[in-house]
């Protein structure tokens, strides 16, 4: 198991929300040995507790001063009000663990009023494996832990892809039709690294907008997506107003873009890039607490574009991601174009070259540099 960087409170309840298979599970298991479980995967007790949430403070046994964790929260929304009860009467600590937002965002449901903190976790870092890290290999599997250290890493995400559909999508009730759902996968692949265009993906997996709104929705609240806003802080221009779209693991990604004569090798390869630095950069931002705001820029023209956008405390920084191992002059032009509208803005321009460098006050940094020692830069 590869030690996570996430550090939690010891004090304090918590939300540990993430997608399905980041490892939420065997980190709560390994840091908390002594803490109390009780899974909802399990039919027995699940069918138990969503008859009788009240059972639950009978099975804490009354001396029981431990941890109490609750995997997959999100299956009984409704036991929030016996957790809720049990840490102001008894002063219990709970773990929930989710990989679903959506029904916990229902009017009803006990969000505990304070008493919980949501942390979230993420697919591993190149921190967090260290000596195993290779970035050829990151971008064709990602970095879910299964698919990082299985020996068929592509049989595993097929197989991650087609069970995610079948138990959360399906047995959560949160579309009608797998087979329009599948086609609208495949088609927002497609958007990957993109401005969103809902128009489009609906035209190209023939189902109705209204619908694939609701999808992407659904990729939201269930976590697989990261949707970006555009940086507008200033108003000197005419910019880009819609969001930027990517799955939220290159594995994932890689798994569900089609691959055939036709299709763009090239563009796929540069989306994963992007997917693989912007999701590296998502989980430092939290497990660090440096408290980016994480933006895309873009003119209404399209002549010029950065990437990523960080907006905080700890400044302001504009990172541009190339596939290219050498640097040519159209590759910065958009760090150019931003650092005139915000001259105390630090540039960075990622690419797959071997060396550092300065280049018109934009640094250069070969990715996999960045990815391993990321808190020298940001």
């Amino acid at each position: 198991m590869y030690s996570r960087k996430l550090k939690p409170s010891s004090e304090q309840s918590y939300f540990l929300l993430g997608p399905r298979g980041v490892g939420k599970s065997s980190f709560v298991k390994h840091t908390y040995k002594k803490a109390l479980l009780f899974d909802l995967l399990d039919s027995e007790i699940y069918t138990k507790l969503i008859a009788s949430p009240h059972l639950l403070s009978r099975y804490v046994p009354s001396s029981f001063k431990q941890w109490v964790i609750i995997d997959e929260i999100q299956k009984i929304p409704m036991l929030l009000n016996e957790v809720h009860r049990l840490i102001e009467k008894r002063k219990l600590k709970f773990i929930l663990t989710g990989s679903s937002a959506r029904k916990l965002k229902s009017k009803n449901v006990n969000l505990l009023a304070g008493r919980a903190i949501t942390e979230y976790m993420y697919p591993l870092t190149a921190e967090e494996l260290g000596k195993d890290f290779s970035l050829k290999k990151s971008l064709a599997c990602g970095h879910l832990p299964m698919a990082y250290k299985t020996k068929n890493p592509k049989k595993f995400l097929n197989s991650y892809v087609h069970t995610y559909l079948k138990e959360e999508i399906q047995q959560e009730g949160l579309t009608r039709s797998l087979p329009n759902f599948s086609r609208f996968l495949e088609a927002a692949s497609f958007s990957q690294g993109s401005v969103l265009n809902i128009t489009n993906v609906s035209r190209e997996c023939s189902v109705n907008r209204k619908v694939v709104e609701s999808y992407f929705s659904i990729l939201r609240d269930t976590l697989l997506s990261y949707e970006l806003k555009p940086f507008v802080k200033k108003r000197k221009r005419k910019l880009i107003q819609s969001l930027k779209f990517y799955f939220f693991d290159v594995g994932v990604f890689q798994t569900l873009r089609p691959k055939g004569p036709l299709e763009s090798t090239r563009e796929g390869e540069g989306a994963a890039l992007e997917t693989l630095v912007l999701q590296e950069i998502t989980a430092q931002n939290s497990y660090k607490n440096w408290d980016y705001e994480i933006f895309y820029w873009r003119t209404q023209d399209h002549k010029n574009e950065v990437d990523f956008v960080l907006y905080g405390e700890r400044g302001l920084k504009a990172i541009e991601v190339k596939l290219s191992d050498r640097i040519r002059p159209q590759n910065y032009k958009g760090l150019l174009e931003f650092s005139k509208d915000y001259p105390r803005a630090d540039a960075f321009l990622l690419y797959m070259g071997k060396k550092s460098y300065v280049l018109n006050d934009i640094q250069i940094i070969p990715v996999e540099k960045f990815l391993k020692k990321m808190a020298l830069f940001l």
